[in-house]
C-alpha cells in the first residue's frame, strides 16, 4: 500500500502506508528520517487542532469519504479555507480504495 506526499517545496514522496492508519500517522512516521515531510499534528488525531492540513490531489478528491461538519468547521476556523481539497490528514484512514492517494503538505502544517 502507498500514498503519495508532496512536501512544502514540491518534491514528491512515494511513502509505504499501512492500511487502517491515519494519512497522517503515516507521514509523521515518514518524517523521522525525510525530514522535508514534517507535519505539526499536535493533537495526534483528536480532531483539536488543525495543524495536519493537507490538499488531496484533484484526482482522488471524490474517491475519500466526504469530510464530516466537524472536519469542515475546523478547517474554516483555523484557515478560513473555502476549498474542496483541504482536508485534515488525521481525518483520513488508508483503506484498498485509497492505496496511491495523493496529498501535498499545506502551509501551516510545519513543525
Amino acid at each position: 500500500m502507498k500514498i503519495n506526499v508532496t512536501d512544502r517545496s514540491g518534491k514528491n514522496h512515494c511513502l509505504d502506508a499501512v492500511e487502517g492508519w491515519r494519512v497522517m500517522e503515516i507521514i509523521r512516521d515518514h518524517a523521522e528520517r525525510i525530514p522535508a515531510l514534517g507535519i505539526k499534528a499536535e493533537c495526534g488525531g483528536a480532531l483539536a487542532c488543525a495543524t495536519c492540513h493537507v490538499y488531496v490531489d484533484e484526482d482522488w478528491v471524490d474517491q475519500i469519504p466526504e469530510p464530516s461538519e466537524e472536519e469542515i468547521e475546523k478547517l474554516d476556523d483555523a484557515f478560513a479555507v473555502d476549498e474542496e481539497f483541504s482536508r485534515l490528514s488525521c481525518q483520513i484512514i488508508m483503506t484498498e480504495e485509497t492505496d496511491g492517494l495523493s496529498v501535498t503538505l499545506a502551509p501551516g502544517s510545519e513543525p
